[in-house]
């Protein structure tokens, strides 16, 4: 059974083949992180573990039963109980009920654990299965977003109240 677990640094080098397996997967859908994410991806994930040690954001990973990375599901900018949502699961997975499953786990985790009460996501048009799973895990539309927030891509920011259950 997955489990979502708190990014650790033991976590790397999981994160690394996750990333990589599902490159051109994740591009097909959102703008590519580019080679210099790989490149330096050492650095960026020491980044990443700064900034959540610092309480700006909060880093989860899916974990399957053999250690490898299922998805990617992170809280960015908390402030004043609102955080920032984005996840990525791998191409092996989707469509299986893990990405909504999971939302909705974080969800719980983000009011229990971190005391939010507000996440937002923002989707491309043309994500559908994105767009599903928000809606499934109980997010509203909540207005256009800037399409250089999602690669260029014209999209909608979704809102949930964690205290209001999907």
């Amino acid at each position: 059974m997955p489990e979502l677990k708190q990014l650790r640094a033991g976590h790397a080098p999981a994160v690394l083949a996750f990333e990589l397996a599902n490159r051109a997967y994740f591009a097909a859908s959102v703008s590519d992180r580019g080679d210099d994410f790989f490149d330096r991806f050492a650095d960026r994930f020491s980044a990443l573990l700064a900034e959540q040690e610092a309480g700006i954001c909060v880093f989860h990973v899916l974990v399957a039963e053999d250690g490898s990375v299922l998805g990617r599901f992170n809280l960015y900018d908390l402030e004043d109980g609102t955080a920032v949502l984005g996840y990525r699961v791998a191409q092996h997975v989707a469509g299986r009920g893990i990405a909504t499953a999971t939302v909705l786990e974080l969800c719980h985790v983000a009011s229990a654990r971190y005391g939010l009460r507000t996440l937002r996501a923002a989707t491309a048009h043309e994500n559908a299965a994105s767009r599903k799973v928000l809606v499934k895990a109980g997010f509203v539309p909540d207005g256009p977003a800037d399409p250089a927030e999602l690669g260029g891509k014209p999209g909608t920011w979704y809102q949930r109240d964690l205290a209001r259950r999907p």
